[in-house]
């Protein structure tokens, strides 16, 4: 499987879990989540993508420059809309430099800029989303435990691949 079809599985996922979920538990405080919601978790998700969109298009990519747009977190139509956008994003963009720009000073915000590539902003964008998917599973168990999600959801290739390994071995 190439990255961009891994990202569309992905992107999948994420929409198949949220034509599932009900509007009212989309927006319903986690207590495992520390009270956040599965649409706060959706949106960050997503909107890492959209700064890869958006620093693609410029050629600087910045994730710290997120919009936190309160619409994707609380509007689940607006968060289907979203990863269709950026799921017509991921399949239609080609491989060119770009420049990452990242700020750790606390202080301030001072950013240093990497080189980078945007296959690999999009490998990263991937990992992201898993692991946050992973963060998303444990949430819908306790708000909406009857969204179905496939046994993959939320978990690494490298860990799949390792436990049908484990599993063979025995």
């Amino acid at each position: 499987m190439n990255v961009n079809l891994a990202c569309a599985h992905i992107l999948s996922q994420l929409t198949d879990l949220v034509a599932q979920i009900h509007e009212s538990d989309f927006i319903k405080p986690s207590d495992q989540l520390s009270q956040s919601t599965i649409g706060q978790h959706l949106r960050h998700t997503l909107e890492f993508f959209i700064c890869f969109e958006s620093g693609y298009q410029q050629g600087v990519v910045n994730y710290d420059k997120r919009a936190h747009d309160k619409q994707i977190e609380r509007d689940k139509y607006i968060a289907l809309a979203a990863i269709d956008r950026i799921e017509a994003f991921v399949r239609s963009f080609e491989e060119k430099e770009l420049k990452l720009e990242v700020g750790y000073d606390l202080s301030q915000e001072e950013f240093i800029t990497i080189n980078t590539t945007a296959m690999r902003e999009l490998v990263y964008n991937i990992e992201h989303a898993v692991h946050h998917m992973a963060i998303i599973k444990i949430g819908i168990r306790e708000v909406a435990p009857y969204v179905t999600l496939s046994k993959d959801f939320g978990v690494a290739a490298s860990t799949i691949r390792y436990q049908e390994a484990a599993v063979a071995s025995h």
